[in-house]
């Protein structure tokens, strides 16, 4: 007779787990049976946890947000152009550390007040400098969809970092469009060296919120 007790079954052991398989699976393969598999239970008894599979990756995304604001100390000197840089970065840097992360995170919705502190010290920063509420909310906003849309997008052609998709050879879709020369060579700055273009585009999006509202770094 065993006298070996079971570590108890709760979300956030559910969703730590979750998050490991995503790495192996992805997203289509992450069932809620497989999950069970994996923590040695019957499928049922995720039930009692998550009603379904949304459920359980609006936990998934808030677990991601938690670790990931865990490495993203508040710099209060920080200009509102700085902040916003840093946030983003941590963000897709932290996507990137799941297979579908990105898909994971959009549309999730939190089950706990994990994000308020930040955001609040966000608001705060970008009221400080001038902007109105609404004003802040949409930089920040545009900011962080342009990032999630971008990850969502560089997770389609490298699902995790080194890995690469079949169908996505550049110097193949070159061949392929011999015939529009300007076409074929877009490739290199559509599917290839992403950090370097994720830069460039979020200076972009950040350059176009300081024309916009004419909100400057003091």
């Amino acid at each position: 007779m065993t006298t070996e007790r079971r570590v108890p079954l709760d979300r956030t052991r559910v969703a730590a787990t979750a998050l490991t398989l995503l790495n192996e699976v992805g997203l289509d393969g992450l069932t809620l049976r497989a999950i069970a598999k994996e923590l040695d239970v019957k499928a049922p008894a995720l039930y009692w946890h998550f009603k379904d599979k949304q459920a359980l990756l609006d936990e998934m995304a808030t677990e991601m947000y938690r670790r990931m604001i865990a490495g993203i100390p508040l710099d209060a000197d920080d200009t509102w152009q700085e902040r916003l840089l840093k946030a983003n970065r941590g963000l897709r840097a932290a996507l990137l550390g799941y297979r579908d992360g990105a898909k994971v995170f959009s549309g999730s919705r939190f089950t706990s007040l994990v994000h308020v502190e930040a955001m609040e010290d966000n608001l705060r920063l970008f009221l400080s400098a001038g902007f109105t509420l609404p004003q802040a909310v949409r930089a920040y906003s545009t900011t962080y969809l342009y990032t999630l849309g971008y990850v969502i997008e560089e997770q389609g052609v490298e699902p995790l970092p080194g890995e690469r998709r079949e169908g996505y050879d550049i110097d193949e879709r070159a061949r392929l469009m011999s015939d529009f020369p300007l076409s074929a060579a877009a490739g290199a700055e559509i599917f290839a060296d992403y950090e370097r273009h994720f830069e460039e585009g979020l200076g972009l999006v950040v350059a176009g919120i300081e024309t916009r509202y004419g909100k400057r770094a003091p």
